[in-house]
């Protein structure tokens, strides 16, 4: 489903879930609205990448954050297919796309209706993309990294043909989850990841952690060796 225009797309995927016969893309070519992870706007300059999959998820809703490492990986993927460069990407625990360091893509899941013995009734996994501006961003976090473009990387690509490209490669990893569990997408994640084995930081609601990025667990939280011992984070924003 391709929207000239629309507020939100994870806004319109939550309106519609609940008359969608199966999976569907959202597709919105202008978003006024964007949103991204702790209340916070999402820019979204003209050209860029804006798309929610609105899906039914299997599982425990406690297995719904999984989805998040699906997004990535396909992210990740489709950017390779797109620019033919696998060395300029990375991925930022738990689900940013890093071109050359700086932030290509960011990921927002949002769920509807209520959790029950078949898990939450719906699902929304936005995603967006730099794919031909950097959006200016005022107030940007001290060590937050840097916005970036995909053109970057050399490419010059609409949203329809990105979308082309990310669909069927988030289909390919959500049915190895679905299939083996998240054993092969953890794998995944960390032969892709950023500052693996170098110390970082996590800033929780509460507190800021500083650590060596140890790895991940089976449940997805970033594990930290840090002079406390290790810790298990499941949430945080992460700065290096």
């Amino acid at each position: 489903m391709v929207l000239p225009s629309v507020d939100s797309t994870n806004a319109e995927a939550i309106r519609l879930a609940p008359t969608l016969a199966g999976p569907t893309w959202i597709l919105g070519l202008e978003q006024t609205k964007g949103r991204a992870r702790r209340g916070r706007g999402w820019v979204d300059p003209k050209g860029n990448f804006s798309a929610t999959l609105a899906l039914r998820p299997d599982g425990k809703p406690g297995d719904v954050a999984l989805y998040s490492f699906v997004a990535a990986l396909a992210l990740y993927d489709a950017c390779v297919a797109a620019t033919g460069r696998a060395d300029a990407f990375a991925l930022k625990w738990p689900n940013d796309v890093l071109l050359n360091g700086g932030k290509l893509a960011g990921i927002l899941l949002e769920s509807a209706g209520t959790a029950g013995q078949a898990g939450l009734s719906h699902l929304a996994v936005g995603i967006g993309v730099n794919l031909a501006e950097v959006p200016m961003v005022a107030g940007l976090e001290q060590r937050a990294v840097r916005p970036v473009s995909l053109r970057e990387a050399g490419a010059d690509i609409t949203p329809e043909a990105f979308l082309d490209l990310l669909a069927p490669a988030f289909a390919q990893w959500e049915q190895r989850l679905r299939t083996y569990g998240f054993g092969p997408l953890r794998e995944g994640f960390l032969a892709r990841a950023a500052r693996l084995g170098e110390v970082i930081t996590a800033r929780t609601g509460t507190a800021e952690i500083t650590g060596t990025f140890e790895t991940i667990d089976e449940a997805g939280s970033l594990i930290l060796k840090t002079t406390a011992g290790r810790q298990a984070i499941a949430a945080a924003d992460i700065f290096f």
